[in-house]
């Protein structure tokens, strides 16, 4: 085993625990960050290119027919093949926490389907599930088992919300162990069915599942419920007749007492078993290798790696499979540093050099990554591109196409995500669309008040038809802030005329005609 230290360069706080790498043809993809997606890249999956010294992350791709795929962190996923022996597969990706730490229920399907030098395309399909569906959860394994010329998906394990009967204020967010059912998922049909065994007794999430053929085994994990890591080891054996499938379940000993270990697959029978807890506060350093031959498993400790005083006095650890025998694992910063949540990062690989030529294999691998969660209190940064200076075999990718967040303006100092006033509540990492013309950012409006600033609509309380007119009109708006100190300069609202009645003109009155005196008269008037 070889341990190489990657030196983070700048933002690193992408990398949180939790994430999940995708192996495609030998490029490893991330998936999982801990905040929304930026809109440099919406899908959330990056290529981790590592060429030259350097591990670069470059945004990956969506075809047009792929459905919306939340960032999910501690999902349960692993590879599907069409049967046994095929080239091609895709990833199966269920549960996991949202960046508003809501859990999903949902089962996605992940594929490549164009590859180029400059640009990656996958697409994510949903699939809709009939029968015992599983609830929400994080922390569980999902595996595909093989059996006389079927194959289905294993679901097991995992954690989940208190039920909505049972919370309590002071415990409205508080987590239990999901029950301790195994679900058998036809994807072929749709279905799914539950089966409780009589040797699960107890609830375990962040175990290690390895699968071959037909028959999975589940390693460690943590329960909840008696704050206990299992020393069991159960063999799941799945038979597939042409009716109703065959669960069995059988505690083997030499089982490990661990948690949020990490698996490796370095040949078509061989594991390596890396990290993890013993406990809470103690972190697993002993390495094992997992041999799968003949319906058996055999658990050997193997030579470790020479750990560095940073990785053996740090209170925590995560990482996750890298594929072809490699291990990304991180581990928490000093204090002192310029950003507080970065974080420290090896690759470790446990393939000699003469065996690192991938191989293909049938046996599927599921593992989680870390019980341990610190992030969900601690301030996140987004990045587009995550940089590293390492000692490392690269890909044959171009970097022509590597983002450079410098070229984009600073969203979080002059874009959408600033406090446009004192009550402002629109958050990077906990917004959701407000407006239906809202997609990945939120609705600004400009006050017209000095030199002008932006606003968002919704801190405002503009309803969506009012904030339609104002975009279409030719008028100043004025925040709530500033319209009283600009009543006199605000855009009355137009006042429709109403229309008056003509008067009618006054009639003339009419005047009596004197006679006009004439001159006789006027002389007898006179004298008179």
């Amino acid at each position: 085993m070889s341990l190489e230290m990657v030196s983070a360069v700048s933002n690193s706080s992408l990398l949180q625990p939790g994430f999940s790498l995708l192996n495609f043809g030998g490029h490893v993809f991330f998936f999982g960050q801990k905040g929304w997606p930026k809109r440099s890249c919406p899908t959330g999956v990056f290529l981790l290119d590592v060429k030259q010294y350097e591990l670069k992350m470059k945004p990956a791709f969506f075809s047009k027919d792929s459905c919306y795929l939340p960032p999910l962190r501690y999902p349960a996923l692993c590879t599907l093949r069409s049967d046994a022996k095929a080239d091609e597969y895709q990833y199966i990706i269920h549960g996991g926490k949202t960046p508003n730490n809501d859990l999903s229920d949902k089962i996605y399907f992940m594929s490549l389907v164009s590859k180029t030098s400059k640009k990656m395309t996958f697409q994510c399909i949903e699939k809709d599930l009939g029968g015992d569906v599983p609830e929400a959860r994080y922390g569980h394994t999902i595996n595909v088992v093989h059996s006389r010329g079927k194959s289905m998906s294993v679901l097991f394990g995992g954690r989940s919300y208190t039920p909505l009967a049972q919370r309590t204020t002071e415990k409205w967010n508080s987590v239990v162990d999901c029950l301790p059912s195994v679900f058998l998922i036809d994807f072929e049909f749709g279905c799914c069915t539950s089966y409780i065994l009589p040797e699960l007794q107890d609830g375990l999430s962040f175990h290690v599942s390895v699968a071959r053929d037909d028959t999975i085994y589940i390693l460690g994990g943590h329960s909840l419920q008696n704050n206990t890591r299992s020393p069991n080891l159960y063999k799941l054996k799945i038979d597939l007749p042409l009716g109703s499938p065959a669960v069995t379940c059988t505690i083997l000993p030499g089982g490990i007492s661990v948690s949020s270990a990490i698996v490796t697959q370095i040949s078509d029978t061989e594991f390596v078993l890396v990290g993890g807890y013993h406990s809470d506060n103690q972190k697993r350093l002993v390495c094992n290798t997992l041999v799968l031959e003949d319906s058996k498993i055999e658990i050997v400790e193997c030579v470790s790696p020479e750990w560095t005083p940073d990785i053996k006095h740090c209170r925590m650890w995560f990482g996750c499979d890298m594929g072809k025998g490699s291990v990304l694992l991180g581990i928490p910063g000093a204090n002192k540093q310029l950003v507080p949540d970065a974080n420290y990062f090896y690759i470790l690989r446990c393939k000699g050099a003469e065996e690192d030529k991938e191989e293909e294999s049938i046996t599927q691998i599921c593992s989680q990554t870390s019980s341990e969660d610190p992030g969900d209190s601690t301030p996140f940064e987004d990045s587009e591109e995550f940089c590293f200076s390492a000692e490392a075999n690269s890909f044959d990718v171009d970097d022509d196409d590597t983002y450079n967040e410098d070229d984009e303006e600073d969203e979080s100092e002059t874009g959408y995500w600033i406090t446009c006033c004192a009550s402002c509540n629109v958050d990077i990492n906990t917004w959701v669309p407000f407006y239906s013309t809202e997609l990945n950012k939120p609705a600004m409006i400009l006050c017209s008040s000095g030199a002008g600033h932006w606003v968002h609509a919704q801190c405002m309380d503009l309803s969506e038809t009012m904030l339609l007119r104002l975009s279409e009109a030719n008028v100043k708006y004025f925040c709530n802030q500033h319209i009283d100190l600009n009543k006199g300069l605000q855009t009355p609202q137009k006042v429709v005329c109403l229309k008056k009645q003509p008067m009618k003109p006054l009639r003339k009155k009419k005047t009596m005609k004197l006679p006009t005196p004439t001159k006789k008269s006027f002389l007898r008037r006179l004298f008179e």
